[in-house]
């Protein structure tokens, strides 16, 4: 087999194994409209890059015809193993990032990743539905700070570098049972000045598909990183997701 042949080969089992990565990660573990706000598009670049162009260019340069047979065998199988090794710990990576629970803190959204919380704050929750890290994308939660003696001892917790109530499974709530407070600091698409052109454009398609409802937007908080979460004017669940300072 030619050194062409045999990296062809490699690329095609590399992209096959990439798409149902990609695959994977846009419908599964990153789903919309929290893809590009997880950070998914970074974490599969680097994936693919290490996936599809590396291994198989590594073979093109290992695959020498001239070469005795046994030794040739050899360096692919070292480049499968280190490709498979490079692979398996890139999922992992991933799959420790992949947002698991989108809570409603206060007047803002806050994704959460699998890494932020802990086996110990899970076994806290009330609820059984929130004593587990979602695999199929994250869970919509509302957040509920203590009073009395234990919101004293949980902002101080908080001052000296502790969690607070967005990673603290133990104060989350369904849902539908915040929406009533939480949503009077909802803020109309008319508000949103920063938004670009293009933005723009995508909100005013969004709108029209909706109907006559206006939009609400609220803030969505990832890390360091701040965006903007549309909102549907009837469920008041998350519609889209922009790379939007909204405050």
């Amino acid at each position: 087999m030619s050194r062409w042949k045999a990296a062809a080969t490699h690329l095609a089992i590399s992209l096959a194994l990439g798409t149902v990565t990609g695959a994977v990660l846009y419908f599964l573990w990153f789903p919309q409209p929290y893809f590009i706000a997880a950070g998914a598009s970074r974490l599969m670049l680097v994936l693919m890059g290490v996936d599809v162009c590396i291994g198989p260019l590594l073979t093109l340069l290992a695959a020498n015809p001239r070469k005795p047979k046994r030794l040739l065998k050899l360096d692919l199988a070292i480049i499968a193993t280190l490709q498979a090794l490079a692979f398996g710990y890139g999922i992992h990576a991933i799959a420790t990032t992949r947002p698991v629970f989108v809570v409603a803190e206060s007047d803002r959204f806050i994704l959460v990743s699998a890494d932020e919380i802990s086996d110990a704050d899970l076994a806290q929750a009330r609820q059984p539905a929130f004593r587990s890290l979602s695999w199929t994308g994250p869970l919509l939660v509302g957040a509920i700070p203590p009073s009395g003696n234990e919101a004293g001892t949980l902002a101080l917790h908080v001052i000296e570098g502790g969690k607070d109530i967005d990673r603290l499974p133990r104060y989350y709530v369904p849902y539908d049972h915040v929406t009533g407070r939480f949503m009077r600091h909802a803020r109309t698409l008319g508000q949103l000045d920063k938004a670009t052109a293009d933005q723009r454009r995508r909100l005013e398609r969004l709108q029209a598909k909706i109907g006559a409802d206006p939009l609400l937007a609220l803030p969505l908080q990832r890390g360091d990183k701040d965006f903007t979460v549309i909102l549907s004017p009837r469920t008041k669940k998350p519609l889209e997701v922009l790379a939007l300072n909204s405050w």
